[in-house]
């Protein structure tokens, strides 16, 4: 239960601010504003690494494993460990891919086996003009082979070559799709994984694995260290231009948020002050008859504090609901999904206003405690 001095000081704390309404009002709006800032910011600062991360496997895999110790190619087996030791959860694709040189009509050629179900993932970036291949023998072919060629979606493929134990191999291929990255791709022939390992009379085997995951720069080099640790048959490796772009523009772009957030402060900081200054200059008589009658420095000061605090609290929490929607709708018509929220951003982001409406009250309290009684009193 409150003692009735309590009671006394939380009803003129309120009076006063309710009678100062109109500007009151205008601090209580550069709060609520600051606090929605504040609070919209550093959500988007927490969840844009996230909401960025899947953006950037737009552009394709940020992890390569490669054979260790010189050899050809690696166990699909040793692969499925290396894609365990990885959080499942951030894990967006695996894809396998496996060479060989063949002919069509005396035209050298390079094959590609691969999971198609996985490469659409890893990516996303590939222009693919008709279906991936679903049935056996069943290709797809780069669009300089195309326009090479002649050939089209539909057509036949005739492919010879040899086999891992030097048999030949000629076998008629329909394609199914036509492949556009404006990349090496653009000039290989792309089959199943599968069919391509019944062809060379060799299975599970992989030459190169694209892994896309959504991880820091920080995070991929953990799970290299992790990986080389426990697997001796796979060199793993970071695709560096994609995962230096995206360390930099995440970088910049949270410095940026940041440098809003801190003048957006500075300037709700500022609105305070000047309100409150504007409101000491109001109450200039009241604070003189005040410590005529034996009120001290202390006690005025801690009644202005106290207005300032309730205040920020009030317009904290008014910034808090504002922030909520500010981030969900900037999240929303940027990156098409919805943000998660960190709920603990939500108290400090009330403690934060709360703390920055008192600092911006210290100024107008100095003034306030430099009244002369006497002075004011006498109407000067």
């Amino acid at each position: 239960m409150m003692n009735k001095n309590t009671r006394f000081i939380i009803k003129t704390i309120f009076s006063s601010l309710i009678r100062r309404r109109s500007r009151i009002m205008i601090a209580l709006l550069g709060v609520a504003i600051g606090a929605t800032v504040l609070l919209g910011m550093i959500t988007l600062c927490y969840d844009i690494p996230r909401q960025m991360g899947q953006e950037f496997r737009s552009y394709g895999a940020n992890l390569l494993f490669m054979p260790a110790n010189n050899q050809p190619t690696m166990p699909l087996a040793d692969v499925k460990q290396a894609v365990n030791l990885l959080p499942q959860d951030k894990l967006l694709g695996v894809t396998p891919f496996r060479y060989d040189a063949i002919r069509s009509n005396q035209h050298p050629y390079t094959i590609v086996g691969t999971n198609f179900e996985q490469v659409t993932k890893t990516s996303p970036y590939w222009q693919i003009e008709g279906s991936i291949p679903k049935n056996p023998n069943e290709i797809m072919i780069g669009t300089d082979i195309a326009n090479f060629t002649k050939l089209k979606i539909g057509s036949t493929m005739p492919i010879s070559g040899k086999s891992k134990q030097d048999s030949r191999f000629d076998e008629d291929l329909k394609i199914t799709g036509i492949i556009k990255t404006g990349r090496a791709e653009d000039g290989f022939i792309f089959i199943d994984l599968h069919d391509l390992e019944v062809l060379l009379e060799q299975s599970d085997q992989a030459e190169v694995v694209e892994v896309s995951i959504t991880a820091t720069e920080a995070e991929l080099k953990h799970y290299v260290e992790t990986i080389k640790n426990h697997i001796n048959t796979i060199d793993p490796h970071l695709i560096k231009w994609v995962t230096q772009s995206e360390s930099s523009v995440l970088g910049k772009l949270s410095s940026l948020l940041y440098l809003v957030t801190f003048v957006v402060l500075v300037l709700t900081m500022i609105c305070v002050a000047t309100t409150m200054m504007t409101v000491v200059m109001e109450r200039r008589k009241e604070i003189g008859l005040k410590k005529a009658i034996g009120a001290n420095n202390q006690s005025i000061a801690k009644e202005f504090l106290a207005e300032g605090l309730v205040l920020g609290i009030i317009g904290g929490m008014i910034g808090v609901v504002c922030g909520l929607v500010f981030a969900q709708v900037i999240s929303t018509n940027v990156f098409g999904r919805s943000i998660i929220i960190e709920f603990y951003l939500i108290p400090t982001t009330i403690i934060i206003s709360a703390l920055v409406t008192v600092i911006a009250c210290l100024i107008p309290v100095k003034r306030a405690l430099e009244v002369e009684p006497a002075l004011v009193l006498r109407g000067e």
